[in-house]
């Protein structure tokens, strides 16, 4: 799949870049490459293929390393008052913010 000189000025327009000539038609190529990989991995028949959670999944002596889902405990009120000495403005235990929109 090829890219255009113009697709790719486009690109370069969107992602705020300026490119030289040499840049712009390495850019060309590097696109082209990657769009015709992609077309490559398309074709791949991938039916009966079970999707993984992480690669390390497929390996059968790799385990998930997860952590029991238990809520944090509550922080006292001590806590909390030492946490917001430390803030310019608040009120009822809460951080003010300046507005920044009007």
């Amino acid at each position: 799949m090829t890219v255009t000189k113009q697709e790719v000025a486009h690109i370069a327009e969107l992602a705020q870049l300026e490119l030289d000539d040499a840049q712009s038609e390495q850019a060309k190529n590097d696109f082209s490459h990657i769009l015709t990989l992609i077309k490559q991995l398309e074709t791949v028949d991938t039916t009966g293929v079970t999707a993984l959670i992480s690669p390390l999944t497929a390996m059968s002596d790799a385990s998930l390393r997860l952590r029991d889902d238990v809520p944090a405990p509550r922080s006292t009120a001590a806590q909390r008052e030492a946490l917001m000495a430390n803030a310019p403005a608040q009120e009822d235990g809460l951080f003010l913010v300046p507005t920044v929109i009007e």
